[in-house]
C-alpha cells in the first residue's frame, strides 16, 4: 500500500485489530493459545511521510467487541460455548470490567522511521490506566500496513486468566496485531494529499 499525506480513517472496513495470547503453567495443554479480535473500534491517522514528526495515530476499542476467533492447542477443539465463556470472563472486573471501562484508547506520542518501517511510541489506556506502548511496524507497496506490540496485563491492573487452581494460566504478556489493507480519506481539514507519496 502507497501512502501519501494525508488525515484518515480507521476501523474495520480498513483493517483487522487482533490480540493474541500464550498458555503458562503446568496445564498449559489444557487451554489455547487464543486470537481475539476488536469488531468495533475507529481511529485516525495524520500521515507526513517525509517528517514523520507531524504524524499521528489515535485508536478506540470498544471492549465489549472482543470476539474469539480461534484457539489453537489445547486437548480438544474450542466450541463455541467456550467462545461464549471466554467473551464473559473478558468482562469480569478482573479481567477488562466492560461496564465501567467500556473502551480502550491509543493515543501515538511520537513516530519514527519510514513507511516501511517504522515505530510508533504512544499512551494506552485500559481500565482507567495510562502506560506508555511501543508498536513497531511494517509496509510495503504491494500488501498491507502491519504492526505488533507486547503488552503486559498485569502493568494495566489486568489478571491473567487462571483455570485448574492456577495449574493453566494466561501469559502474562500478550501480542497485539494490526493489519491496515487500505486508507480512507477523513473528513474535514488535515494535511493536503499531495506531496509525500512513496
Amino acid at each position: 500500500m502507497t501512502l501519501t499525506d494525508g488525515t484518515y480513517r480507521l476501523g474495520p472496513s480498513t483493517g483487522r485489530l487482533l490480540i493474541r495470547t500464550g498458555r503458562a503453567g503446568l496445564g498449559r495443554r489444557a487451554g489455547h493459545d487464543l486470537t481475539i479480535e476488536a469488531t468495533r473500534w475507529s481511529g485516525e491517522a495524520i500521515v507526513a511521510v517525509r517528517d514523520p514528526d507531524r504524524s499521528s495515530v489515535s485508536v478506540t476499542v470498544e471492549t465489549g467487541s472482543l470476539e474469539v476467533r480461534e484457539g489453537a492447542g489445547g486437548l480438544k477443539a474450542l466450541t463455541d460455548t467456550d467462545r461464549a465463556e471466554i467473551k464473559r470472563t473478558l468482562a469480569d472486573k478482573a479481567l477488562l470490567h466492560i461496564a465501567e471501562h467500556p473502551t480502550i484508547t491509543f493515543r501515538s506520542t511520537g513516530i519514527t522511521g519510514t513507511p516501511q518501517s517504522f515505530e510508533i511510541t504512544g499512551e494506552l489506556t485500559i481500565k482507567g490506566q495510562t502506560h506508555w506502548v511501543t508498536v513497531q511496524g511494517k509496509g510495503s507497496d504491494a500488501g498491507p500496513l502491519r504492526g505488533w506490540a507486547t503488552v503486559t496485563q498485569s502493568t494495566w491492573g489486568i489478571k491473567p486468566y487462571t483455570a485448574f487452581l492456577g495449574a493453566l494460566r494466561l501469559a502474562d504478556d500478550v501480542r497485539v496485531e494490526f493489519e491496515v489493507a487500505r486508507l480512507e480519506p477523513a473528513d474535514g481539514p488535515g494535511l493536503p494529499p499531495h506531496a509525500g507519496q512513496v
